[in-house]
């Protein structure tokens, strides 16, 4: 192949990806959500509108599956997972075997330490990680989440 051929199907290749970008968008590939949420002395307070996935007006919002919240005075970011309209989870993103940050990978939480892995309720899934989670209780009013940190699961 000469090098005019090659620029042409390289420049082909590039808009037809570009063209059909809007249309591969799905849930699962959207970017992780990072959060701030209200903290106070009970706990952390989250818009439920942090889970709407932006772009167009349809009749039914389409969800994020998780937000992972991030706040200064938080040692480790928590995990909210959405598994229904009103049923969350809470996680501690500390891993449980020696206490690395958690890495959320879609449904599944990784440590990047050890390799221990976790569902998205907290449950143990692969070791050295013998413990679960530390999961926190989750009420949900029409447009807030509240996560009570003082007391886990």
């Amino acid at each position: 192949m000469n090098r005019r051929d090659f620029v042409r199907r390289s420049c082909a290749a590039c808009l037809g990806a570009t063209a059909l970008a809007p249309l591969l968008a799905l849930e699962g590939c959207a970017p992780t959500l990072f959060a701030t949420g209200r903290l106070n002395s009970d706990g952390l307070l989250l818009d439920l509108k942090e889970f709407v996935l932006p772009g167009g007006r349809r009749a039914q919002p389409t969800y994020r599956p998780y937000v992972v919240v991030r706040h200064d005075d938080l040692a480790y970011p928590i995990g909210v997972f959405r598994h229904g309209p009103a049923e969350f989870t809470a996680l501690w993103l500390q891993c449980s075997h020696l206490g690395a940050e958690l890495q959320v990978n879609g449904e599944a939480l990784q440590c990047p330490a050890h390799g221990s892995e976790f569902s998205n309720r907290g449950a143990v899934t692969s070791g050295p990680a013998d413990a679960p989670l530390r999961v926190f209780p989750v009420t949900v009013d029409n447009q807030h989440l509240f996560i009570d940190l003082r007391r886990p699961v």
